[in-house]
C-alpha cells in the first residue's frame, strides 16, 4: 500500500503545481470520487455518537498515516490532526471536518443504510448520520490525499482537523470543537486561517452558498425552574401554583424577539421547548422545571437576549410570588459562527472559479448553530454550505437534518473537495510569511 501510494504521489507533484490549477485539481477530484464516496458510505453505515467516534477516528488516523503525515489521535477524547508540510514556506491553513452522528433511527432505504443502535441518555436509540458529518470525514480525507501528492510544491502547512463532538455531548461531558482549541489544536505550528464546510440537503448539488460576517447563530441552552407552594388542586388560593408562573413566563418570554430585539439587522430565537411539573390532575405540584434554548447572530444580541430572559423570569415569578432559578447556558454553549469578512472578500473568487458564479449564492444567516465557531474566535475562519439535494429536486422540500429521512446525493461530494483544495493553495498563493 505504501508504495502504491509513493506512486500515486509522484505523479500528483509532477501534474498540480502549488498555486491552484482548477482544471487539473477538477480532474484529480474526480479521480479521486468513487474512493471518497466508499468512505462516506462505510462511515454512513456505521455512525457514532458524539464523544465515542472510535472506529471513525482510527479510519481517518490509518489513511493520514499511510499519506505519512504527521498524526495526532486522541485530541479532544477522539479527534485527529493530521499536518502536511509543505515543500516551501508560507502559511498554515487548517481545513475541519466533523465526526459524529445523531441519536436518530434512520428510515431511508440504501444499502448502507443504519442499523446501528446504541444507549444515549439512558434510553435505546438508532444512530444516524442524520446532518451529513459522514460526507464531511470523506471529503476531508479525499482533500488529504490530494494535496499529500503536491507536498512538494506546496506552499506552506495543512492541518487537516478531524473534530469529534460537534453535535453536543451529554450532560457533564466536555468535547468538540472547544475542548479542542483548549487542548491547542490551533498551535504548534499557529494556524493562520481555517476553513470548513457544511452538507446542505435543501441546496441543490452544484451549488455554493456563503455568507461574510455572522452566518450561524450562537446557541445557548436554558434551564428554568420554577418554585412555588403545592396545595390541593380544589384548593388554588392556598398555593403559589408553579404551573400558571410558568404559563405567564412563556407568554412574556415571547416578547424579547418582537419587542426588543432589533429585527431589521438580525434575526434571534428564543423557544421553550421542554416543560415538566405535576403527577395528579388534582395536586398544584411545588416546582416546574422548563428548558429551553436562544439563539443570536452577534455577541450584543445574545448579551441583550440573556438579559431580558433572566428578568422576565424573575420579575414574572416574584410578581407570582414564586421563586426563579434561571441557568444559562445550562449545559452547552456555541458563539456566533462569524466569517472574517476580509477573508470571505478575498477566496470570495476562488469558489465561484470552482463552482461556477453563477453557483455561488449569498445566503440568509441561519438561525442553526456550529461549533466551527470556536476555532473563528481564534483565527480568520470561513465556513460555507455545499450543495447535497438531488439536481432538479424541489430542493426546499427534502427532508430536513437531523431527520429519519435526511439524504444527500453523494454527487456533490467531488465539488467539497475540489473547493477546499482550492481554497488552500489559493489561500496559500496569497499569504506570504
Amino acid at each position: 500500500m505504501r508504495k502504491i501510494w509513493l506512486v500515486s504521489s509522484l505523479l500528483l507533484s509532477v501534474t498540480a503545481q502549488a498555486q491552484s490549477d482548477y482544471t487539473k485539481i477538477a480532474e484529480l477530484a474526480t479521480k479521486l470520487e468513487p474512493k471518497v464516496i466508499a468512505w462516506r458510505r462505510d462511515f454512513h453505515a456505521n455512525p457514532e455518537l458524539g464523544n465515542r467516534e472510535n472506529r471513525t477516528a482510527a479510519i481517518i488516523a490509518k489513511h493520514l498515516k499511510d499519506l505519512g503525515l504527521e498524526v495526532q489521535t486522541g485530541v479532544a477524547h477522539t479527534g485527529v490532526v493530521g499536518l502536511l508540510k509543505g515543500g516551501k514556506p508560507g502559511p498554515v491553513v487548517a481545513l475541519r471536518a466533523d465526526m459524529d452522528a445523531l441519536p436518530v433511527t434512520e428510515r431511508v432505504n440504501l444499502p448502507f443504510t443504519s442499523k446501528v443502535k446504541t444507549q444515549y441518555n439512558g434510553q435505546e436509540v438508532g444512530v444516524m448520520h442524520a446532518c451529513g458529518h459522514d460526507t464531511h470525514v470523506a471529503i476531508l480525507m479525499g482533500v488529504a490525499e490530494l494535496l499529500t501528492g503536491m507536498k512538494k510544491d506546496l506552499k506552506g502547512s495543512v492541518k487537516f482537523i478531524f473534530q469529534p463532538a460537534e453535535e453536543g455531548v451529554p450532560y457533564g461531558e466536555q468535547g468538540g470543537a472547544e475542548m479542542m482549541v483548549k487542548e491547542g489544536v490551533l498551535e504548534n505550528p499557529k494556524v493562520d486561517a481555517i476553513f470548513g464546510l457544511h452538507i446542505n440537503a435543501q441546496t441543490e448539488v452544484g451549488k455554493i452558498g456563503y455568507r461574510p460576517g455572522g452566518t450561524m447563530a450562537s446557541v445557548n441552552d436554558m434551564r428554568i425552574v420554577i418554585k412555588g407552594r403545592q396545595a390541593h388542586g380544589a384548593s388554588p388560593w392556598s398555593s403559589i401554583d408553579p404551573i400558571v408562573t410558568s404559563a405567564q413566563i412563556i407568554n412574556n418570554l415571547q416578547t424579547i424577539i418582537s419587542r426588543n430585539l432589533n429585527i431589521t439587522e438580525n434575526a434571534g430565537v428564543v423557544t421553550i421547548g421542554s416543560i415538566k411539573g405535576g403527577v395528579r390532575s388534582n395536586i398544584i405540584p411545588e416546582e416546574v422545571e422548563m428548558m429551553g434554548t436562544i439563539r443570536a447572530l452577534s455577541a450584543a444580541d445574545e448579551a441583550l437576549l440573556i438579559s431580558r430572559i433572566k428578568t422576565i423570569v424573575t420579575k414574572t415569578a416574584e410578581a407570582a410570588g414564586a421563586e426563579a432559578q434561571v441557568q444559562i447556558p445550562y449545559a452547552s454553549h456555541y458563539p456566533v459562527t462569524y466569517n472574517n469578512p476580509a477573508l470571505t472578500a478575498k477566496m470570495l473568487p476562488t469558489i465561484e472559479k470552482t463552482a461556477g458564479a453563477a453557483n455561488v449564492m449569498l445566503r440568509p444567516a441561519m438561525t442553526g448553530a456550529e461549533d466551527f465557531s470556536f476555532f473563528q474566535e481564534k483565527i480568520p475562519g470561513l465556513f460555507i454550505f455545499l450543495g447535497g439535494a438531488p439536481k432538479g429536486s424541489d430542493a426546499e422540500k427534502q427532508p430536513s437534518h437531523h431527520t429519519p429521512d435526511f439524504f444527500i446525493d453523494e454527487s456533490g461530494l467531488s465539488l467539497g473537495v475540489k473547493v477546499l483544495t482550492n481554497l488552500t493553495l489559493d489561500y496559500m498563493s496569497h499569504e506570504k510569511r
